[in-house]
This record gives C-alpha cells, sequence and structure tokens, in this order.
C-alpha cells in the first residue's frame, strides 16, 4: 500500500490546530478542576498574611471594646472575610465590628449595627463621613449613648416612631465602620453564620485545635448545612495575656464556584466558535510560516535538476532570507562550475579527438612512407641488381639515370615529411615582411619554363599594379612553388594556366587556374590531406609526393588565409588571400624554428 505523502503546509496546519486545542482543553480542564483549588490556596495565603500582624495590633489595644470592634472590622475589610476571635476553651469573643457614630447634642453616639438583623439592604448606599442620617432605634445602655438601629434613613420618614416606643434621631455620621463594597454579596449573613454556625464545627476539632503550637495556621474547609455553600476558615493561634487566643478567617467559595460554573457554561458556547477562529488562523500560520518553505524547495527542485535559471525571490530579514541568498549564492556557483566544467570537457574531448587524430594520421603517415618508399626502392634494388648482372654497356646509363631519378624523389619524399612534421609540431615561426607578390610569382614562373615548354602550356599574369603584401615571402614562394607545379602537372598540353589577383577589401586574393580534369566534389575537401591523390594510379608519371597541398595549408593557417579549391568550366582553380601592406600586422622579428 502506497504511503500517504503529507506536504509541510499540511503537516504545520496540523501540528498547529492540535497544539493549540490540547493547550484550549487544558485551560479548560484547569479551570474545571484546578482554578478553585488554586484560588482557595491564593486566599488562604492571603489570610494567613493578614492574620500574622493581628496579635501584635490586638495586644497594644487598650481595654476599648470599641476599638477591638473596629480592628476586627478593618481586618474583615481587607480579608473579605469573616472574623472570630476564641479563647482557649474556644468561646467566641462577643464582636460587633460594624457601626456608625453620629454626634447629638455635643455627645457622641455609637450606633451598633448587630450582624444577625441587619442585611446590606437595610443601609442606604454610599455612606460616608459627614452624611447626614435619620436613625429609628432602641437605646440599650443608661447614659443613652449606644442605640440598636430598627431603621436608618437619609431623609426623615413621615411615620411616628413614638407609637412604636422608637427613639428618633437626626445626626451627622463622624465616624463610620460599614462592610467594604469589595466584601461578599451578603456579609452580613456571612458574619453572623460564623457566629451562630462556627461553634459546634469548632467542638468538633477541639482536639487539633487545642494542641496548635502558638504562631502555627491549620486550614479546613467548611460547608454551610443549610445553603450548602463552601467557606475556607484559616486559624492561627497566638498568645495573648498569659493565656492561648485563637483567631478565625472564614472566606466564602461562592464566588469561584459560581465563575468555575458559568466558564464552563461559556465553554459549551464558546468551544465551536474558538474551534472554527483556530482552523482558520492555524490555516493562515501555516501558510505564512511555509510560503517561504515552499519556495526554498522549488529553487532546491530546480538546482537539483541543474536549472540555475530563476533565483528565490525571498528578502526578509530573518534565516529564511539568508538561506534564500545562500542559495542563490550556492545556485550561481554550481552554475559557473558547470560551465567551466562542460567548458574543461569540451577541451578535453577537443584534446582527445586531436590524439586520436593525430594517432590516425601517425598510422596513416607510417602506412604512406612505407607504400611511398616501397615503389623506388623496388625500382632501385631492380636496376641496381641489373647492374651487378653486368647488363649491355648501352642500358648502362639508363640504368644510373633511373637509380638517381628514384634516389632524388626519395629525397624529395623525406624532406616534404620534414617539413611537414615541422609544421604539425607547431615549430614553424613566420618571418613577416612586406614584400610584391609579383616578383615571387615571376621567380617561380621562370623555374617552371621546360615543364610549361615541355607540355606547351602558356602562362598568364594579371596582378594589380600594387600587390606588396605582408607575408613571410620564402613560405608563400613555397605555396607558389606547390600550387603552380600541382597546376603544370595536371593541365593539358597546349592549354592556358592564369595566375590573377584582385582586391577583397584589405586582402588580395591570388587565383591559379588551369585546364584540365576537374575534381569530384567528395574529394574537393580531401585534397589538402597527406599522401591524398585525385588519381593514385597515374601520380608517378605526373610526379609529386602528395604533401605538396598539406604544407601549403600549413602555411596559409598560419598566415591567416582563406583558402579554397574549386571547380571552373574548363579546369581546377586554387585561391588564396594574403593581407595587403597597408594593413600589416605582426612582429618584424618573427623568428622561425627549425
Amino acid at each position: 500500500m502506497k504511503r500517504l505523502r503529507l506536504n509541510v503546509v499540511t503537516k504545520l496546519f496540523a501540528a498547529t490546530f492540535v497544539f493549540v486545542f490540547l493547550l484550549y482543553a487544558l485551560i479548560l480542564i484547569g479551570e474545571k478542576f484546578f482554578f478553585e483549588r488554586f484560588y482557595l490556596n491564593a486566599k488562604v495565603s492571603e489570610l494567613s498574611q493578614a492574620m500574622v500582624s493581628f496579635p501584635d495590633e490586638y495586644a497594644q489595644l487598650p481595654p476599648d471594646k470599641h476599638k477591638l470592634d473596629k480592628l476586627v472590622g478593618t481586618l474583615m475589610n481587607r480579608t473579605d472575610a469573616s472574623i472570630a476571635i476564641v479563647d482557649e476553651q474556644l468561646r467566641q469573643l462577643n464582636l460587633t465590628p460594624y457601626f456608625l457614630e453620629i454626634k447629638v447634642a455635643n455627645k457622641n453616639q455609637l450606633i451598633t449595627l448587630p450582624l444577625k438583623e441587619m442585611q446590606s439592604t437595610d443601609l442606604p448606599e454610599g455612606l460616608r463621613v459627614g452624611d447626614t442620617i435619620t436613625i429609628d432605634g432602641i437605646y440599650i445602655d443608661e447614659n443613652d449613648t449606644i442605640m440598636k438601629p430598627i431603621r436608618i434613613a437619609r431623609q426623615s420618614p413621615s411615620t411616628n416612631v413614638s407609637e412604636n416606643g422608637l427613639t428618633r434621631v437626626t445626626a451627622v455620621i463622624s465616624e463610620l465602620m460599614l462592610p467594604s463594597q469589595q466584601r461578599a454579596h451578603n456579609p452580613f449573613y456571612q458574619d453572623s453564620l460564623v457566629a451562630d454556625q462556627i461553634g459546634p464545627w469548632l467542638e468538633q476539632q477541639y482536639d487539633e485545635i487545642t494542641q496548635m503550637k502558638s504562631g502555627s495556621f491549620i486550614q479546613r474547609k467548611w460547608t454551610d448545612p443549610w445553603s450548602g455553600v463552601n467557606y475556607a476558615i484559616v486559624i492561627h493561634r497566638f498568645s495573648y495575656q498569659g493565656g492561648a487566643s485563637f483567631i478565625l478567617a472564614v472566606t466564602t467559595l461562592q464566588p469561584v464556584s459560581d465563575a468555575v460554573s458559568m466558564l464552563t457554561s461559556y465553554s459549551l458556547y464558546a468551544t465551536p466558535v474558538i474551534l472554527v477562529i483556530l482552523l482558520l488562523l492555524s490555516f493562515v500560520f501555516s501558510k505564512i510560516i511555509t510560503k517561504p518553505l515552499v519556495t526554498l524547495n522549488h529553487s532546491a527542485s530546480r538546482m537539483a535538476n541543474l536549472d540555475f535559471t530563476e533565483h528565490a525571490s525571498i528578502h526578509s530579514q530573518d534565516e529564511f532570507g539568508e538561506l534564500s541568498r545562500h542559495l542563490n549564492t550556492l545556485a550561481g556557483k554550481l552554475d559557473q562550475t558547470l560551465k567551466d566544467l562542460t567548458n574543461v570537457n569540451v577541451t578535453l574531448r577537443e584534446d582527445l579527438e586531436h590524439k586520436e587524430k593525430m594517432e590516425q594520421l601517425r598510422k596513416e603517415l607510417i602506412a604512406n612512407i612505407s607504400h611511398e618508399l616501397k615503389t623506388p626502392l623496388g625500382i632501385v634494388k631492380g636496376f641496381a641488381e641489373g647492374l651487378k648482372d653486368d647488363v649491355a654497356h648501352e642500358k648502362r646509363e639508363r640504368y644510373m639515370d633511373v637509380i638517381l631519378s628514384e634516389v632524388d624523389k626519395m629525397n624529395e619524399l623525406i624532406m616534404d615529411m620534414l617539413e611537414l612534421s615541422k609544421f604539425e609540431a607547431k615549430a614553424i615561426l613566420l618571418r613577416r615582411q612586406s614584400f610584391p607578390v609579383s616578383e615571387v610569382i615571376d621567380r617561380v614562373a621562370a623555374s617552371f619554363q621546360l615543364q610549361l615548354a615541355n607540355k606547351q602550356v602558356r602562362l598568364c599574369l594579371a596582378l594589380p599594379e600594387e600587390n606588396n603584401v605582408w607575408a613571410d615571402p620564402r613560405r608563400i614562394e613555397q605555396v607558389i612553388v606547390n600550387l603552380l607545379g600541382n597546376a603544370v602537372r595536371h593541365a593539358n598540353p597546349s592549354s592556358e594556366i592564369r595566375i590573377t589577383g584582385a582586391r577583397e577589401r584589405e586582402w588580395i586574393r591570388f587565383r591559379i587556374e588551369n585546364e584540365g580534369a576537374h575534381i569530384s566534389d567528395d574529394q574537393l575537401t580531401r585534397i589538402w590531406e597527406q599522401f591524398y591523390r585525385v588519381d593514385s594510379s597515374r601520380w608517378r608519371k605526373s610526379g609529386g609526393t602528395g604533401l605538396g597541398l598539406a604544407i601549403c595549408k600549413h602555411i596559409l593557417d598560419l598566415h591567416g588565409s582563406d583558402y579554397g579549391a574549386e571547380n571552373t568550366v574548363n579546369g581546377v582553380a586554387f585561391s588564396f588571400t594574403l593581407v595587403e601592406n597597408e594593413n600589416k600586422g605582426g612582429n618584424d622579428n618573427e623568428s622561425e624554428k627549425e
């Protein structure tokens, strides 16, 4: 079964989605199972720190219950907890931490707010020092300084309070202690709950609490049997007036329970929306992150296929941009290296082909030399044997002439081979100078007067008046000797050989044309090869070594000449070009290696 191939976009999308979804799930699980415990530990730690300083403050108070109530009320508002103080027998101290102090007839009156009878709604909102209030209540001391309030209002009610045995007082608040707005939603209930219900629970924990060491803490979780609300209790033992006392801080866990319940309900509705958003964000994120990777992958793929024409176009100043620049640099260097290798391979291939060609030429040369020397040696041997056998006297002279003729041919062949080997070894350097070609042609033509006369061939010259060229006169004479000798050998009897010259820009083209047999098209390009002859069966009758045109080719190549052969209407024409004297180049002092 073929394995499914996933690209990097899909992998990153899946990994991102799964990771974030698991993180979201862990957050939900933590909210469900650990948030309440975390809140409890944080709240207990806060209460413990606040309760550490209470014993010292409590010990410094004068024997005034109102001061103690005020201290406890301040601590309750600061910690959002209900506070109780018990003695060594776990009996609670009667505390009334909330009060209003007013001034009536230059006399301070204390309005205590009982925990059991009061609710937060019984108090006007936003009471502050300096506010004027009306209180209906009952005095509970002989000096009429402490009043138990029945009703508190900002404005005087229209009802008559005397009928109910109440006293109405309207005054300005000089001091107050009320539950803070940061307290639980019903602090009076919580405080009264501690006063009424915590006693039986303390009795159950009597042994553990009384065995506490001074300065130590214990924490417990308690459930209100009537409302089912959970509370956290922190108990701190401290020494007071030679005995042991305990301070209890009770705080509700209802807000965090409500918050966890609300979060759970909210998560049920929010999860589908979050999943959709998560899918979209994961897709966009994976696209953004993997786009440069995909681009770099395409560039690397093209590089793997040796295509370096298109570069990666990432210009960001980060690792992707740096990698893109490195890839482009690598591509450029690889491209240049491959081009260099290709050029080197071409050069090596050309060198190998040249060596193979040279090897082939060497073999052909050996074969041709063997063939070319075999015939004259055979002739020399035959005529030498005739002389040895003492042939008739009248034949001896002819035999000697044949032997000398064949020796001259072998000598000519050897000299041409030595000359050709110098050209092939590139051991020939030209001695260029300015000279008139017409003088060289006249000198060569004079040497061929006997051959021309024997075949009754006429030589016609048609050269420009100014025919000075920049070349090596000795080598050009060799070329003219070989081409003119070739034209004379293959010319028809009683025909004409024409030597002409014509200017072509900075060159002069010389043309040697005879009237004779044509050369086939497939042989026109091969006549410049060594030992190649158009008619091998008749070469000895016409003379020549078969190396003349090969030597001409090398000389004309050194001169940068354009040369060739072509069939004309009546025969064959050879042509070559030489640079005019006005456009000379090179060095007059070039030397020749021989």
